[in-house]
């Protein structure tokens, strides 16, 4: 009976007398690796990150995006080790993340970012206050997410703005235990002031509805006028 390549490994195997003493070289050298190979329970892996946070008074999310985010992304792109690039706008703030390569140390990680920026800062408006820098590591990264919802027959009684509201108070109680570092809220409606116009009174007043919106969003801005001072403090 003719067989192929396995066949014939297999019968080789069976017939040979070095079989067992493969298996048992095997046995000895598995046993070995597992108590010398080092373990750990909760091995540390260096993923650092890196944020950089802008603070954009006065500006809009709209205009922050094209002039100070879109700059900072490509600025932080050209940084060595890193991998990838976030970003979050708001209305007088901006947030880039940079996520180096595993294995980047922290301190490396943190000294090419702060030389980059400072060597690119012209690329960023005048009057912009200089970025604060902080590093973040894999430490950072949440290991515990609560979910709140509503149940289903009091789900028409709850807001998205209500289950914010109550995110934050237990945001508030979460920092006070030990050993909690970071928190943040994902989801939920923050508190909007909602304005419903006259037609009347803009009538009487000569004031168009297009002419309201832009005194609106106009006055949308909040610019630091000077400090208080109280005994030289």
């Amino acid at each position: 009976m003719k067989v192929g390549i396995s066949g014939a490994l297999t019968r080789a195997f069976i017939s040979s007398p070095l079989t067992p003493l493969m298996l048992v070289g095997s046995l000895l050298v598995g046993t070995l690796a597992l108590f010398a190979l080092p373990r750990e329970e909760e091995p540390q892996i260096s993923v650092p990150m890196v944020d950089i946070i802008v603070s954009t008074k006065g500006y809009r999310a709209e205009d922050a995006v094209e002039l100070i985010t879109r700059p900072l992304e490509d600025i932080v792109k050209g940084i060595d080790g890193v991998e990838h690039v976030y970003s979050n706008t708001e209305d007088d703030r901006v947030l880039v993340t940079a996520r180096f390569l595993v294995g980047t140390d922290q301190d490396t990680a943190l000294l090419r970012v702060h030389e980059k920026i400072r060597a690119n800062i012209t690329a960023l408006p005048y009057g912009i206050p200089e970025p604060l820098i902080v590093g973040r590591g894999i430490n950072d990264v949440a290991i515990v997410a609560f979910t709140l919802s509503p149940r289903p027959e009091a789900a028409d009684r709850w807001t998205d703005n209500g289950l914010r509201q109550i995110a934050q108070e237990l945001q508030h109680e979460l920092m006070k235990v030990d050993d909690v570092g970071l928190t943040y809220i994902v989801g939920g409606s923050p508190n909007q002031i909602r304005i419903e116009a006259d037609p009347e009174r803009l009538a009487l007043y000569g004031v168009t509805l297009s002419q309201l919106v832009d005194k609106l969003q106009n006055a949308n801005r909040s610019l630091v006028v000077g400090r208080v001072m109280q005994d030289n403090v």
